[in-house]
């Protein structure tokens, strides 16, 4: 059974800037029972990815969730019958798909990590907003494994 304080974000503040520690959950091969028996019903940051030819996995979605938290929100974002996107339902209806999670009860630091994330991998189509504590964020991940992900 997982802990909840095995994953996470943590903090450190140095003056007007962030540091940031994302220790991620395993990443796990997404299907309802895996979600329902693994995930959490907390708040907290996901990735989910899909497998392409190459076994490479690429970036489907990083987000947030606060209500119903990480296990209802994978749910309904890894479900080609729950998730009300055309073309991620076809994604999740051809492809296999992975996901990754963090526990956090900060709608600030999460507002931050996401920032971060989206700036990062999706400059072009970022519409995330930090929390605006901090004049820069830096990040820092751990994860039990050696992800590689194409964009």
């Amino acid at each position: 059974m997982i802990k909840l304080d095995e994953f996470g974000i943590k903090l450190k503040e140095k003056g007007k800037d962030a540091h940031y520690t994302i220790k991620w959950s395993p990443l796990s091969k997404a299907d309802r029972w895996t979600i329902n028996a693994k995930v959490p019903s907390v708040a907290g940051i996901y990735e989910v990815y899909w497998m392409d030819d190459h076994e490479h996995l690429r970036m489907l979605s990083v987000g947030q969730t606060h209500y119903g938290g990480l296990r209802s929100e994978l749910r309904r974002l890894t479900d080609p019958e729950l998730n009300g996107d055309a073309v991620a339902r076809k994604t999740l209806e051809d492809e296999e798909i992975w996901f990754r999670y963090a526990p956090c009860n900060s709608a600030k630091m999460m507002a931050d990590v996401i920032w971060f994330f989206q700036a990062t991998y999706f400059p072009e189509k970022n519409d995330a907003e930090h929390s605006g504590r901090f004049e820069k964020i830096y990040m820092n991940e751990s994860a039990p494994d050696k992800l590689i992900w194409v964009p």
